[in-house]
């Protein structure tokens, strides 16, 4: 950024304040707008630019041009796109701007991926394959599994649980999500159950001093890091026969998907993944359908 005008420079700089003060934002996230926008800003000064009233939408196009002629694939210059008008809009209202020329951009849409996701036996199978004779990492691993496939929590959101987090007579997680929103999600017997046994044998094996009131414990008593529990996921997988290889987040995607497979309400799944829009969760519905036309072609005869 260093090599900016001025004026761009200080408009990151408020900008990333706006981001982390008043959207509430996670430092990753504010760390992706500040890169794009800083991308966006060196190719206007490039192109002659040193305030930003010379922003206008040719210069987004050429940008946005400029990134697809490196080989920017569609979903980077979809986010791209979504970041810059992010920007200018922002820009505007504060004044930077006269005019928001990110509003007649139209950016290219990406296209959605199904997300690969466990068979409903593997993902049995999976929650059941550490062994609890293994101590206390075993009975963690079991609980870990339960919990990140019973509730569809995020990793982010499941190291960050606390015991007073839980509810055991409600069998529900008081979970702290994406903009620090509140959400109660909940759990059934098997979890229960790997969640009394680490209570009971697992966590006070491992408590040390400086464990606090974190749920989850690493191998030195202290909360468990994300990197655990992706190794964890992995690693239990890599001895199931034909499943995947995916992270947590997979099994995220798997409970939503068997949520729906099994009949719950769109709407239901989405307060239960804290989805902000009814239209991200609405991929499980395609997951849910391309999986009935996988298994319709090869059972129909006349498929």
């Amino acid at each position: 950024m260093a090599g900016l005008p001025e004026a761009y420079r200080a408009a990151v700089e408020a900008f990333e304040r706006h981001l982390a003060l008043e959207r509430n934002l996670s430092a990753h996230s504010v760390r992706a707008y500040r890169t794009d926008v800083v991308s966006l800003l060196d190719h206007a000064a490039r192109m002659g630019g040193q305030d930003l009233d010379r922003i206008d939408v040719q210069v987004l196009r050429s940008w946005l041009a400029q990134l697809r002629s490196t080989g920017a694939a569609r979903t980077t210059l979809a986010r791209r796109a979504a970041a810059a008008r992010t920007f200018t809009a922002w820009a505007h209202r504060t004044g930077l701007l006269a005019a928001d020329p990110g509003a007649q951009l139209v950016s290219p849409r990406p296209h959605r991926t199904l997300p690969p996701v466990l068979r409903q036996d593997q993902a049995a199978a999976l929650v059941e394959r550490p062994d609890p004779d293994d101590g206390p990492i075993g009975l963690r691993d079991r609980l870990a599994l339960e919990l990140l496939y019973a509730t569809g929590i995020r990793v982010g959101e499941l190291v960050g649980l606390d015991v007073d987090d839980v509810d055991r007579h409600r069998r529900v997680v008081r979970v702290i999500g994406k903009g620090d929103k509140q959400r109660s999600v909940p759990f059934g017997a098997p979890a229960e159950r790997a969640l009394d046994a680490w209570l009971r044998q697992g966590r006070p094996a491992l408590a040390r001093a400086g464990s606090g009131p974190a749920l989850l414990l690493g191998a030195k008593g202290r909360r468990i890091d994300p990197r655990t529990v992706r190794r964890i996921v992995h690693d239990q997988l890599a001895g199931l026969p034909d499943a995947p290889d995916l992270g947590p987040h997979g099994l995220r995607h798997s409970a939503a998907t068997h949520l729906l497979e099994g009949g719950a309400d769109l709407r239901a799944v989405q307060e239960i993944l804290g989805h902000a829009s009814l239209s991200t969760t609405q991929i499980y519905t395609h997951v849910s359908v391309e999986r009935l036309r996988a298994a319709f072609r090869q059972a129909h005869p006349r498929a």
